[in-house]
């Protein structure tokens, strides 16, 4: 991984507190998809900072996380994933990785011996196969409406 990539591990329980009550109080101003400028206050210094709309949604899904008690890591689009890493992005084990990369389901390339997958192909595989498992279900739930197996229609 890159060294831009960084990993906080779940918060504590007054971190987990603090996160959720600053998500509130930033929410309100979140929602607007413009930059945002705060104040930020350390010991008798004042200093304002203006923070890009991207970098606000950010925040807030950060802040969202460790309220809910998770750890978060941010990984660059392009930062290149060693494949215990792509792995561990999509909750499978290497050697099913592996295979993936092998079926060139999942672009990769080599460094020596290793292969390297960027972040950006791992995500386009990750939403390419959340969107295939939600038209199969789709059709299960329309099969099972059709046959009136306890599904109703509304």
């Amino acid at each position: 991984m890159t060294a831009l990539a960084h990993r906080q591990l779940p918060p504590t329980a007054q971190d987990a507190a603090i996160a959720r009550t600053s998500g509130q109080r930033l929410s309100r101003f979140a929602r607007s998809n413009r930059s945002l400028s705060l104040r930020i206050t350390d010991a008798e210094q004042e200093q304002p900072i203006e923070l890009p709309a991207g970098a606000v949604s950010l925040l807030m899904d950060i802040l969202e996380a460790m309220a809910a008690g998770r750890g978060v890591t941010l990984i660059p689009e392009n930062a290149e994933l060693t494949s215990v890493q792509a792995a561990d992005i999509l909750n499978v084990s290497r050697p099913f990785l592996i295979g993936l990369l092998d079926s060139k389901a999942i672009p990769h390339h080599k460094v020596g011996k290793h292969r390297r997958i960027r972040m950006e192909d791992v995500m386009a595989y990750k939403e390419r196969i959340d969107r295939e498992r939600e038209t199969v279900l789709d059709q299960l739930v329309a099969d099972a409406q059709e046959h009136d197996m306890g599904y109703s229609r509304k």
